[in-house]
């Protein structure tokens, strides 16, 4: 194996410790859909030079993917260069395909939580997954999880931000929270579809830069404003990007609690104590966010995240967490006791 120090992708890491709970997959192909006419959102690829696929959806090139999206040992090879001794790995979240119909969206996403298990089979207990369901339809979502938990390889799913404009906090999804707890399913919520994209401008990266952000701090909010972990407190569910927006909301929130009578009333807990029973990742791209996040939700909630293997990823995980903190302990939360909390029976113990 190449030595980390020779990949000029990633800093020289003085550890393989890191658990990454935060790194999409994308299939080398998707099958045909056989059953009549394909599906509005239905994926494919198509070959690009020199070991990239264009993720196409309806007649578009969605994404231009790296053969790191599916190829085992490149991904582990640079996990070694990253640092990182387990990465949990989900679908790319245009792939969990809410807004389709929710029979041919189980089915492909049954074929892609088949492919997530192939690559943590191959990956030698270097990869966990978490699948995707079509929360669409809570009957199939249901389904799929208790058939995803039967796999060890699994350690339970990625959910969207939001399912067609409903946010994940919304009552409506009680079943599948109540479930998740139930079967000890660990729940990452990732950004997916964000509101307030026609409020950009510029190019569509934007998006994922400034977009993303946005939602994930809504989707966490609507966690806290619904008491979910009040219902269900043995749930573990997590918020990528940091969280997003959610640690300059909770001081609106807890004042707007104080304020409004009806606050008071529908927001059972302290929105921060909320906020401290979740998980988020470290993904931020900064040493001093890094650290007020940590300070404000707790050393024992943030974990390694690092949207690998898309081009606006973290390349050095290890080092940014070493850089932000001096203090050992809280650099092994950070780095892996959190995740293995949070990650349950499926987190391998870090070297």
């Amino acid at each position: 194996m190449v030595p980390a120090a020779a990949d000029k992708r990633y800093g020289t890491r003085r550890c393989t410790c890191g658990v990454d709970i935060h790194a999409h997959i994308v299939p080398a192909t998707f099958p045909s859909y056989l059953k009549g006419p394909r599906p509005t959102g239905w994926p494919s690829t198509e070959a690009a030079q020199p070991c990239h696929r264009h993720v196409v959806i309806d007649g578009r090139n969605y994404r231009t993917v790296s053969d790191r999206c599916w190829d085992v040992p490149k991904r582990l090879s640079d996990m070694e260069h990253m640092g990182l001794s387990l990465q949990a790995i989900s679908a790319m979240p245009e792939l969990m395909s809410y807004w389709m119909d929710a029979a041919p969206a189980d089915e492909l996403l049954r074929y892609i939580n088949d492919q997530i298990a192939i690559m943590v089979d191959d990956s030698a207990g270097r990869l966990v997954g978490l699948g995707a369901v079509p929360l669409q339809d809570m009957d199939l979502a249901l389904a799929e999880l208790r058939r995803l938990m039967g796999n060890p390889g699994f350690a339970g799913v990625q959910l969207g931000s939001n399912v067609n404009g409903k946010p994940i906090g919304a009552p409506e999804f009680d079943p599948f929270f109540e479930a998740a707890e139930e079967l000890g399913a660990a729940v990452f919520v990732h950004a997916v579809r964000p509101a307030g994209q026609d409020r950009l401008v510029g190019p569509t990266q934007l998006q994922q830069v400034l977009a993303y952000p946005g939602e994930v701090g809504l989707a966490a909010a609507s966690v806290i404003c619904s008491n979910l972990m009040l219902r269900w407190p043995r749930l573990r569910i997590a918020f990528s990007h940091g969280g997003g927006t959610l640690g300059l909301l909770l001081p609106r929130l807890e004042e707007g609690r104080r304020v409004f009578p009806a606050l008071q009333d529908s927001i059972a807990m302290s929105p921060t104590e909320q906020a401290r029973r979740l998980f988020y990742d470290a993904l931020v791209y900064d040493e001093p966010t890094l650290r007020h996040l940590t300070s404000l939700f707790g050393e024992t909630q943030i974990m390694v995240g690092t949207d690998y293997p898309f081009n606006f990823h973290e390349r050095n995980p290890v080092e940014r967490i070493e850089a932000a903190f001096a203090d050992e302990a809280t650099r092994r939360w950070l780095l892996h006791d959190n995740a293995a909390t949070f990650l349950g029976r499926n987190a391998r113990p870090a070297t």
